[in-house]
């Protein structure tokens, strides 16, 4: 899937101002009772968790695939990613959609998490640089770290969920999956199964 880049920056001062307070506002959500966030502008869509279609000869962490309005998703399991426990799907388990960019790669990406808070804004002097020592996940995930209602949020860079190899591994496969399964060959399944 390719979108419009995010990162252009608007000339008209009120489509600046907007991008500003765009740039300071993250989605958290919970993964093994620890608070995350994702830049906002990253964030494409929030759905209702169903299993992914599974994909052969991919990493361990990746579920699999969904369909998304007719476009192949490949999913992440995030505990997985990061090395910590897994929790039990529940009604509030969720993919968030997240654009990430590598390069010349873009990809939309979902990412399960086991419950999706709210919109947070963060102003960026108040952002720290996440400890190297303590830390539940490795450093080059994090983006840094803030405070909302005397709470850390682990606020995560996106673009570094997946390596470069592992991106590409993941888009490569998700375009075989697409073309094997174009609209053309079947309906769209929704989420599949």
């Amino acid at each position: 899937m390719t979108h419009s880049s995010s990162s252009a920056q608007p000339t008209d001062p009120t489509a600046r101002q907007a991008q500003a307070e765009q740039d300071r506002q993250f989605l958290t959500f919970r993964l093994d009772n620890e608070l995350y966030g994702f830049g906002i502008l990253h964030v494409r869509e929030i759905l209702e968790y169903s299993r992914p279609t599974r994909m052969p000869m991919m990493p361990e962490f990746v579920q699999g695939v969904i369909s998304l309005r007719g476009e192949v998703v490949p999913v992440i399991n995030l505990a997985r990613r990061f090395g910590l426990p897994e929790s039990e799907v529940t009604k509030r388990t969720c993919v968030v959609v997240i654009e990430i960019s590598r390069g010349q790669l873009k990809q939309d990406l979902g990412v399960m998490v086991d419950s999706v808070s709210e919109v947070v804004e963060i102003p960026p002097e108040q952002i720290r640089r996440a400890p190297e020592f303590g830390a539940r996940i490795g450093p080059d995930f994090v983006r840094g770290m803030g405070k909302v209602d005397d709470q850390f949020v682990i606020l995560l860079a996106e673009e570094r969920v997946l390596s470069m190899d592992e991106l590409a591994q993941v888009s490569e496969a998700t375009e075989q999956v697409a073309e094997e399964h174009s609209p053309a060959d079947q309906e769209d399944t929704g989420s599949g199964q």
